[in-house]
């Protein structure tokens, strides 16, 4: 047994397996030549950015439509920063936008564990032959000895980092490292770069091409002295032996890419393509910058949630984000499943894409517009399940009645689009319930000024005796026009415009009044189908209501 063999065993004493029996634990899948492997990694510290949500939906679409495989890993090796559940927590919210593993910590497969902490054997197998053929080595330094080197390099202006002359512990001989190990000194392993400032290295990204770095010189820690890895080593170990071909990730890693190309070649593993996504960005003051955790509610996917947004509005609007051609194929296929749509790494935005929420509410509209009336009822009611109590009441009291409000003017070639979100919904067709409505009344109607009350409960009592709902919508509007030219009101806007002297209103301030009386609000869906859905008797017992206040 060498020294660096000796060195190897008294740090990982227990360790019997090679990287030879890896790869014959985790060979490559058996898939089609073409076919994608991705995975989306996030870490168990909070909530699911909406960022992440876009690099995962982006991982997923290429796996799907190449008939391969998209995994989640849990990267959980800084336990310090770990918040508990937050890992099953992201799970969810990403099936929440349809975003469903094929393999996970929770469903499994046969390229696990699928999380980091409990891969701990795998990397000490990789590093401890890794020592053995001198490609990684312990440091023993202290953090004093560390922010002294720093500390020379920022007087002197130098690059910062553990390199060269400054990787002390790289000059130490096999004798003393064997002694200090021996002597219970604490230690992490770092990497032994072999790289040359002076020398780039090239990558090949899917998305921006032919790229050059300069080279790492710097000697990474791999394992901290808890015995568990650094970011670095554990993405090139677990993306070789996960079979990963694709890294789809966020732009800000590029600057990782000398130092994982550097340990994919120093340990002998195929590299996988890499696919650096555009950062979702924000205007800040008329400034670009990032979306930020810590300066924007919308920066988390449970903003979105929790308001309601529909998911197909939401993935759709990252859609526009992933691929230039995505709305030009949306304006041909406006009906289609949006993953019909093929994703291409050639149409990606090489710039940092700005986050529109004017956009999302727009697309959102369009999307609850088209959905059928059962489809709405049913999402809106799983929503309220987690976040409205008093809408879930709402729908499961009458689910037909609720849908009725729903269907108002939908099942047509152009829908009407009244709603942005499920929140939406309560504030929009509440005065439909006779409670909610109550709480409006009471709250006061307010008329227009011009309209002296008399006026106003002489309408409402003649509209109450003729309220028309036996009509049809064309031959019911025919007789309220009629009624309010006979009182006085101009018959068009802009007859009124010219001659306001000569009219009382027009015929839309006598349908607010009516609207007032019966509904409590001035805007409200369809005001016909709203009358035809409450029916003459609740129509006429608001209208008694609205007189008896107007009477004081």
């Amino acid at each position: 047994m060498n020294n660096k063999e000796k060195i190897a065993n008294l740090i990982f004493p227990n360790v019997n397996e090679t990287i030879s029996d890896l790869e014959n634990r985790y060979p490559k899948r058996n898939l089609d030549n073409d076919a994608i492997v991705t995975r989306f990694a996030p870490s168990p510290t909070g909530f699911l950015h909406t960022g992440s949500l876009f690099a995962s939906l982006v991982s997923q679409r290429f796996a799907k439509q190449t008939n391969g495989v998209f995994f989640l890993r849990l990267e959980d090796t800084d336990q310090k920063r770990e918040i508990e559940g937050s890992g099953q927590m992201v799970v969810k919210q990403l099936e929440s936008f349809s975003v469903i593993p094929d393999e996970s910590f929770i469903t499994g497969g046969n390229y696990g564990p699928y999380v980091q902490s409990e891969r701990k054997g795998i990397y000490h197998i990789v590093i401890k032959e890794m020592i053995e053929n001198d490609l990684a080595y312990p440091c023993f330094c202290t953090h004093d000895e560390l922010n002294e080197i720093r500390k020379y390099q920022e007087e002197n202006k130098l690059l910062p980092g553990y390199y060269k002359e400054f990787a002390k512990c790289r000059k130490l001989t096999d004798e003393e490292v064997i002694h200090k190990i021996e002597n219970g000194e604490s230690y992490v392993i770092r990497f032994k770069s072999n790289g040359d400032p002076e020398k780039r290295v090239d990558l090949f990204d899917a998305i921006r091409g032919h790229i050059q770095f300069p080279e790492n010189i710097q000697d990474i820690v791999i394992m901290k002295s808890d015995k568990l890895p650094t970011y670095h080593f554990a993405h090139a170990v677990d993306d070789h032996f996960m079979r990963t071909t694709h890294i789809t990730r966020g732009e800000e890693w590029m600057s990782s890419v000398p130092i994982h190309l550097e340990l994919f070649d120093a340990l002998g593993f195929e590299k996988p393509i890499y696919c650096h996504l555009p950062v979702i960005m924000k205007l800040d003051d008329g400034k670009r910058r990032k979306l930020s955790k810590r300066k924007d509610a919308e920066a988390s996917v449970e903003y979105f949630l929790e308001r309601g947004y529909p998911i197909e509005g939401f993935l759709e609007y990252l859609m526009t984000l992933a691929n230039s051609n995505f709305e030009e194929w949306r304006i041909q296929n406006p009906d289609e499943d949006i993953f019909n749509f093929k994703l291409s790494f050639e149409k990606m935005s090489l710039d940092g894409a700005l986050f529109d929420v004017e956009k999302i509410k727009s697309i959102s509209k369009v999307r609850l517009a088209h959905m059928s009336a059962k489809e709405f009822t049913q999402n809106a009611l799983n929503y309220a399940k987690k976040y409205d109590k008093k809408l879930e009441e709402i729908i499961e009291f009458d689910y037909d009645y609720f849908m009725s409000i729903i269907n108002i003017e939908r099942d047509q070639p152009k829908p009407r689009k009244d709603y942005e979100k499920y929140s939406d919904v309560l504030p929009i067709i509440g005065f439909m319930y006779d409670d909610l409505y109550s709480e409006l009344i009471n709250e006061g109607v307010t008329f227009n000024e011009r309209f002296e009350k008399e006026l106003l409960i002489s309408i409402l009592e003649e509209y109450k005796l003729k309220n028309g709902l036996t009509l049809n919508q064309e031959e019911w509007f025919g007789n309220l026009k009629e009624m309010a030219i006979n009182r006085g009101f101009a018959a068009r806007g802009k007859d009124f415009k010219k001659n306001p002297d000569k009219f009382i209103g027009t015929v839309g301030d006598y349908a607010e009044i009516l609207r007032l009386a019966t509904c409590g609000k001035k805007n409200t869906p369809n005001f016909y189908s709203i009358l035809t859905i409450l029916g003459s008797q609740r129509v006429n017992e608001r209208i008694d209501n609205t007189i008896k206040q107007l009477k004081g």
